[in-house]
């Protein structure tokens, strides 16, 4: 398995195809979440793909765009349900931690709180709902 870290002009065609596909089987399918998965960062210059793959496809993701403040965004952090409790998010994570220069903002699905608090983020902010899930505001700061 190997990471990989593109922009979207250097994804090809199967490979956006293979990263939204797991996006959208995992949190509009599984988590039966009706949201609008493109939003529209997915194209933007600065934003990067991140995955790990094997000869079965994109087994884990996660994006990390720009938002034009002091911070980078962290999101769309997913596993393919087969490789879950892997340490595949794990590794992205610290890849995104190493790489990019902070501090990095996420909003994480309250029941992942712990996993992101052991990875050195903190929460910043209340719960809130978005598109029926609670979520957590959290700040890594360096």
């Amino acid at each position: 398995m190997k990471i990989v870290d593109r922009r979207f002009s250097r994804l090809s065609t199967d490979q956006f195809h293979e990263i939204i596909r797991l996006r959208i089987e995992v949190f509009v399918v599984e988590q039966s979440c009706v949201y609008q998965e493109l939003d529209g960062r997915d194209t933007e210059p600065a934003t990067r793909h991140i995955w790990i793959e094997d000869d079965l496809g994109v087994r884990a993701y996660v994006r990390v765009l720009d938002d034009d403040d002091d911070a980078r965004r962290i999101g769309r952090v997913v596993t393919r349900s087969d490789a879950r409790s892997g340490g595949l998010a794990a590794a992205l994570i610290h890849h995104v931690l190493e790489s990019t220069d902070g501090p990095w903002v996420l909003d994480a699905q309250s029941h992942l709180v712990g996993w992101y608090l052991d990875r050195g983020f903190e929460v910043d902010g209340e719960e809130f709902v978005e598109d029926g899930i609670p979520h957590i505001s959290m700040r890594h700061p360096i």
